[in-house]
């Protein structure tokens, strides 16, 4: 791939329809697979074809894993904190010239609108700017022991770290994931999912134009099957970041197991907001609707459920049904409120749960709509909101990763605490009440790795730790604890007399 972004942004382009085949990333250079296969991949706004990938095997985790023990001992491992952070900082930079560029292409690829696109570019800028600037402020400690020694605890990289990233948000993902593991000095292979890894292999190109030595950075794509499994059971892997599905996260645990390499895992959610009486509405309800259905509700910690406590529930349903029937569906490139899901497997698994909804006898309190010219081979959901989902019911328990979302009473809190804990899983929460006691209560009593009081910030900033319980995961991403879960501590015990 020698083209430049710029480039790139035209041959993809349905105008032209001239379909770029993008390589590997491996040491700085960027290699054909080893078996010479590739993958396609659809434009969701439309169906058509916009790229192909080089579909990566074992041969190549292979490679990869080599080349990245070739940058620890090389130019990268000899950097100093503070040299790696100056780097990040230049990345940081260069993602900000191209997030015009980088945003078209995530748009096209994953189908989300521009707004949401360049957001994510920004995002990913703040990332390697953060984590740039955190590289050398990662310190030990002393501590004190027994007469004539001195001991003292050190940080240092596991060495090469695996990046299992996911389809929904490529850049933002990338950014928190690799963006720790770089600053804390690891070298790392990246395997990006296979419906969607263009900017991944964009914001590679930045970085090697930026000064990230080579090696220290290698992208192979392919299937999970293929090339993740590989990634996953490498016995040269010290380190696995994964996002995505439960039953994928317990195949990567268990081959890493198998080598005793810990793993970071980000398995999704089914994430309440819990709406008191004496809540804002006014505040809460945009709140409400957005964070169940940006990018298109394909969000790990999307607000799937609303809880409303009985004496605001029509008010709230109603609302929000005002809301929904606003929304706009439509191309990327149109720049709506909801883009298309990333591919058709997507739409069906989210349709069959609206048909679910309607066999069981839900009511539908309202839909968005798919404007007028959107191509009949794009990948369209409309905005769905459901109301009186009965708690057990599959919709009120089941991650659907589409622009879906169930409101349901409640009576007391104690309930209402009952009924945000009464899934699987524990990613973020949302809490509107004005009493501060009861603020307090819930943030201690709810299941969540993030709650979030009079605000919903689906996932947090870039400073704030995320993160799940029970089947959402364990282990944190962003801020300072990343850092800290992207290095190993080391105790020195000196005797000195």
């Amino acid at each position: 791939m020698t083209t430049s972004l710029h480039s790139l942004r035209e041959q993809t382009s349905p105008r032209t329809r001239t379909i770029e085949t993008y390589r590997h990333l491996i040491g700085g250079q960027w290699v054909e697979a080893a078996e010479g296969g590739s993958l396609p991949l659809q434009d969701p706004s439309d169906g058509s074809l916009l790229a192909e990938i080089a579909r990566g095997t074992s041969e190549d985790i292979d490679r990869a894993v080599i080349a990245a023990r070739m940058a620890l001992a090389g130019p990268w491992g000899r950097m100093t904190a503070t040299e790696r952070g100056r780097v990040m900082q230049r990345i940081a930079e260069a993602v900000l010239a191209e997030a015009d560029t980088l945003a078209d292409l995530e748009a096209r690829d994953v189908g989300k609108p521009l707004k949401q696109a360049r957001a994510d570019a920004v995002a990913l800028a703040r990332y390697f700017e953060f984590y740039g600037g955190a590289a050398d402020k990662v310190h030990g400690d002393t501590i004190p022991y027994q007469a004539g020694f001195t001991v003292m605890t050190l940080y240092e990289p596991h060495g090469v770290t695996g990046h299992i990233i996911p389809w929904n948000y490529p850049m933002q993902i990338i950014g928190r994931s690799l963006g720790a593991a770089l600053a804390m000095g690891n070298a790392a292979v990246v395997k990006p999912a296979e419906e969607a890894c263009l900017t991944i292999l964009a914001f590679a190109r930045i970085a090697e134009a930026a000064g990230l030595p080579a090696g220290a950075l290698n992208v192979v794509t392919g299937t999970g099957a293929e090339a993740g499994a590989a990634l996953s059971a490498h016995p040269g892997i010290n380190h696995i970041s994964f996002t995505g599905s439960l039953p994928t996260g317990a195949l990567v645990q268990a081959a890493a197991a198998i080598n005793a390499v810990p793993v970071t895992l980000e398995l999704g959610g089914k994430s309440p907001q819990i709406v008191f009486a004496d809540a804002d509405l006014e505040r809460a309800l945009p709140v409400l609707v957005m964070a169940g259905i940006q990018n298109a509700g394909q969000t790990c910690s999307a607000s799937s459920r609303i809880l409303v406590e009985r004496p605001v529930y029509e008010t709230v349903v109603a609302g929000m049904a005002e809301r929904y029937r606003a929304l706009r569906v439509g191309p990327a490139l149109a720049d709506l409120d909801v883009g298309p899901v990333v591919s058709h497997r997507q739409k069906g698994i989210i349709d069959r749960y609206i048909d679910l909804a309607r066999d069981s006898g839900l009511t539908i309190a309202a839909e968005g709509e798919i404007v007028a010219g959107s191509p009949a081979d794009g990948a369209y959901v409309r905005p769905t909101l459901i109301r009186d989902v009965p708690p057990a019911h599959r919709l009120a328990r089941e991650e659907i990763f589409g622009p879906v979302q169930v409101i349901m009473p409640f009576d007391t809190e104690e309930e209402a605490i009952a009924l945000a804990n009464g899934t699987p899983f524990g990613l973020v929460c949302g809490i509107w009440t004005r009493d501060g006691g009861r603020q307090f209560r819930l943030a201690h009593a709810i299941q969540s790795g993030q709650v979030f009081i009079n605000n919903y910030g689906a996932g947090g900033g870039i400073e704030l730790p995320f993160g799940g319980v029970k089947r959402s995961g364990h282990g944190r991403e962003k801020g300072f604890e990343a850092l800290y879960g992207f290095g190993v501590l080391k105790t020195v015990s000196l005797y000195h007399g």
